[in-house]
C-alpha cells in the first residue's frame, strides 16, 4: 500500500511541472505569431524547462546557410525577464538582432554559414525562484 501511495504521490507532483512547461510552450508559440504572418514557418521543434535566476540553458539547432531564423522565446511568468542569443559553434555571437516583448524574447539570424548553433535562454530576473520557459523557432 505504500509503494501504491508512493507512485501516486510521485505522479500527482509530476503534472505542475508538466502544466508548467506547457503553459510556457504556449507563449512561444504566441511570441511565434508576428512571423507566421510574414511567411515564416515554425518547427515542430521545441525546449523548455524552469530556470533560477541567473541560470543558462544552452540548446543547439542545425542552421542553414541561405535560410532566415527566428527563436521565439516564452515564459508563462509575466514579470520575469528572460532573453536568448545564438551563438555558431565557435562561440561567436551569431545573432543579427536579439529583443525583448514582455514575457517574450527574441534572437534573429541569417546563418553565413550551415552549422551548429547554440540558442543560449537565460533568466535575468524573476519574482518567482524557478521561472518556467519555452523556445520555438520558425524559418524562411
Amino acid at each position: 500500500m505504500k509503494k501504491i501511495l508512493s507512485i501516486l504521490l510521485l505522479a500527482a507532483a509530476a503534472i505542475p511541472l508538466y502544466a508548467y512547461v506547457n503553459d510556457a510552450l504556449s507563449f512561444a508559440h504566441e511570441a511565434a505569431l508576428p512571423f507566421v504572418k510574414e511567411g515564416f514557418s515554425v518547427r515542430e521543434d521545441a525546449w523548455g524547462g524552469d530556470l533560477g535566476v541567473k541560470d543558462q540553458q544552452a540548446v543547439s539547432s542545425q542552421l542553414f546557410k541561405g535560410n532566415d531564423y527566428v527563436f521565439c522565446l516564452g515564459t508563462d511568468i509575466a514579470k520575469a525577464v528572460l532573453t536568448v542569443h545564438l551563438y555558431d559553434a565557435s562561440g561567436k555571437l551569431a545573432e543579427s538582432k536579439s529583443w525583448r516583448n514582455g514575457r517574450f524574447a527574441f534572437a534573429r539570424i541569417s546563418p553565413a554559414k550551415t552549422g551548429t548553433y547554440y540558442a543560449i535562454v537565460s533568466v535575468e530576473k524573476s519574482p518567482v525562484e524557478r521561472s518556467g520557459w519555452a523556445l520555438v523557432y520558425a524559418y524562411k
